[in-house]
């Protein structure tokens, strides 16, 4: 995993109340991608089993897809990657999907020679606690990052200063590619302000292709290829996400643009995420940053074929 660290802690939120976060952390530099994930498969369901649904056959979409699934072969060696796809993005990722990869790389990334169990497993602890080893927990709407946690998805204010805040002039970019002005939709580029979105090239791209933008902070395609999970709850179990997606229009990926789905969604060929390095804030930190009044553009997220 690369990171980017994003320091100058204690800055201001945004216009749009996003974005103070009181201590320094780093964000994942690169979306995780095919092969991050085909690890995290292999090492937590070597049977195949799938007991957590961690797999959606939809990853071996020919168009869209990057993983295969061979129910045949040695087990620990059941998913592979789909040639070409390895540097892409995984997609079709539920929220859970994100929480346990997450927790599989806070425990140290073991790896598993039989099925784990509900006592045995490194994907339902550690960052998160997710209860009844149950591809949908039965404490999904209460799920919260763990005292001690090192490595989990990026809460909201996380998320938005590394891909706006602007440390130089102590301000925000209006778009995830430090600039305010619309960026450019292209194929793979090292043109600055550019990424992938606005089908200009309607699939996804290999993370850093566009490798002369990247956030202030130095992350790559935090606007467009796939939309970020966060760990916000909003309206009732349905969970933040951000960035846009290739095919999204440009107004997606504004900083006033705002996503949220159910954590349960995995026919979405555009929902992916990173994770972060966090240092535990204080429990009075934590209740400080989720009392924020929060605004913005709300919009549920639309399923793409």
């Amino acid at each position: 995993m690369s990171w980017s660290p994003v320091g100058n802690p204690n800055n201001p939120a945004d216009s749009t109340g996003y974005g103070a976060v009181p201590y320094s952390y780093n964000i994942g530099t690169y979306d995780v991608t095919n092969s991050q994930y085909v690890a995290f498969l292999n090492s937590n369901d070597p049977t195949g089993a799938d007991p957590l649904a961690l797999y959606n056959g939809n990853m071996s979409n020919a168009a869209y897809g990057g993983i295969n699934f061979n129910s045949g072969a040695h087990a620990s060696d059941m998913y592979s990657v789909i040639s070409g796809k390895a540097n892409n993005p995984v997609n079709w990722a539920t929220w859970y999907d994100a929480v346990r990869f997450a927790n599989w790389m806070d425990n140290g990334q073991p790896t598993f020679a039989t099925e784990p169990t509900a006592t045995d497993n490194a994907t339902d602890n550690g960052a998160y606690t997710l209860l009844g080893y149950e591809p949908t927990p039965s404490n999904g709407n209460s799920i919260t990052r763990n005292s001690g946690a090192t490595i989990g998805l990026p809460s909201e204010n996380e998320w938005y200063k590394a891909a706006y805040y602007n440390p130089e002039t102590s301000s925000y970019y209006l778009y995830p590619t430090s600039s305010s002005s619309t960026p450019n939709a292209s194929g793979p580029t090292s043109t600055s302000n550019s990424a992938n979105f606005g089908y200009a090239v309607d699939n996804l791209a290999a993370v850093g292709s566009y490798s002369g933008t990247t956030s202030p902070y130095g992350a790559f395609d935090m606007g467009g290829d796939v939309f970020q999970w966060n760990e916000e709850l909003l309206f009732g179990s349905d969970r933040a996400e951000r960035g846009g997606f290739f095919q999204d229009d440009p107004f997606i990926l504004e900083s006033s643009s705002r996503g949220f789905d159910n954590p349960t969604d995995d026919g979405f060929n555009g929902e992916g995420f990173r994770v972060a390095s966090i240092p535990e804030p204080s429990k009075a930190v934590l209740t400080a940053l989720a009392s924020m009044s929060l605004v913005g553009l709300l919009w549920r997220r639309r399923r793409s074929a």
